[in-house]
């Protein structure tokens, strides 16, 4: 796994992350728990959630890992029965033999382990990516819709519909990795390589991270496409659009909902408000929300109450999840989740997994969506998808 953060003043860290041959792992697929302590695989059946604690007190190290979606289901009285559309686990730590930090300048810092003495990136290969599915417009259209008549009769506020695109894919998935990097640099990417897996994310959003006793999240609703002839233009159409503000702030206040459940009374604080953030090919309205937690706080426990991220879901969080199961044809698996690591004092940092290729056995998916509220039009929403896209989109190395 490698983590890293393409872009500097996006609140980002600015050390990246190599982490490789695990000394353990844990894996989870809805309550069946498989944990392999560097000898022996244990099966079992059990909570998501509590197995993860009690593999990251085991462990007392670093874990790097990810979080899927679909782990809502070990939260609340939730399912997930739509297709998968690749095969993983919902839950995958492990603890690294080697973890090395990278910092802005490339030097190279062992943290676990010492480096090896040949640490070089795979050769570029060229890859392909052949377009091989995509929703109708006019069935996407349609579900728009049919979230619009459910804000209308009062079941929420908001609602996150995604679809996945669909493409075969032939080569390397690092090289893809580096060319989306250099289509479009992001705060918060990363690689994760496990057994016939790879994930590349591009993500521009962090879910949650905590420093000692500090909580913090932030999320992204608000987009617009970039105008590079008058790129001032955008962002005040950005910022005085109600429709994009109500976006984000109603995600704000869900935020900060959840994170009262574990906070310090009287700790949530919204630090920053609709700020912009430009990426290669959008605006995006970002807002952070900060708490204080007690010492003793579990790290997992602090996820546990944010999970999955607000800005994936919508408002109320558990009308729109299951709604998203109602009117989405796919299991969104990772999509949507969130890809970290965890520090052996207990701080982490995590991001939303968007902007993401998913890629197994030759088939890449990518899936896309935005924010439906009463004031959307359909067809924008529509067109938004496929500017968010254009990080897997505008990459060259194509057939």
């Amino acid at each position: 796994m490698l983590l890293e953060s393409q872009m500097h003043g996006h609140t980002a860290s600015n050390l990246t992350y190599f982490a490789t041959e695990p000394n353990s792992w844990i894996k989870a697929n809805g309550e069946v728990i498989e944990v392999w302590d560097g000898t022996n695989i244990s099966v079992k059946k059990g909570n998501a959630w509590q197995e993860l604690e009690a593999y990251k007190s085991s462990t007392k190290g670093w874990l790097f890992g990810y979080l899927g979606y679909d782990l809502k289901n070990s939260i609340e009285d939730l399912s997930s029965d739509n297709k998968s559309l690749i095969e993983a686990p919902d839950l995958f730590f492990f603890e690294p033999r080697i973890l090395i930090e990278i910092d802005m300048d490339g030097n190279l810092r062992p943290i676990i382990g010492e480096v090896p003495s040949q640490l070089e990136a795979p050769n570029f290969y060229s890859f392909s990516l052949k377009q091989k599915k995509i929703i109708s417009k006019r069935d996407y259209l349609h579900k728009i819709e049919q979230a619009q008549i459910d804000i209308e009769e009062g079941d929420y506020y908001e609602i996150n519909i995604s679809h996945p695109l669909e493409f075969e894919f032939e080569g390397e998935p690092w090289s893809l990795y580096q060319e989306m990097k250099r289509v479009g640099p992001v705060p918060f990417a990363g690689f994760l390589r496990l057994d016939s897996l790879a994930v590349c994310s591009s993500s521009p959003e962090r879910f949650l991270s905590r420093i000692k006793n500090k909580v913090s999240s932030q999320p992204i609703k608000g987009t617009i496409q970039r105008n590079s002839e008058n790129e001032q233009e955008a962002i005040d159409s950005l910022l005085n659009s109600e429709k994009e503000r109500a976006e984000n702030l109603m995600i704000v206040d869900l935020v900060r909902n959840d994170l009262n459940r574990i906070a310090k009374k009287g700790s949530v604080v919204v630090s920053n408000l609709f700020e912009v953030q430009s990426f290669r090919t959008v605006h995006q309205l970002v807002s952070t929300i900060d708490c204080e937690v007690e010492d003793s706080t579990s790290s997992v426990e602090i996820i546990k109450s944010c999970f999955p991220m607000g800005s994936m879901t919508g408002a109320p969080k558990i009308a729109t999840m299951k709604t998203i199961e109602r009117l989405e044809d796919y299991r969104r698996g990772i999509y949507s989740g969130a890809i970290g690591y965890f520090k052996p004092n207990g701080d982490f940092d995590l991001n939303v997994v968007i902007r993401s290729a998913l890629i197994q056995n030759g088939k890449l998916i990518y899936p896309v969506g935005g924010a439906i509220t009463s004031d959307s039009i359909p067809e924008n929403e529509w067109e938004e998808t496929f500017v968010k896209a254009k990080a897997l989109t505008n990459t060259k190395v194509q057939e």
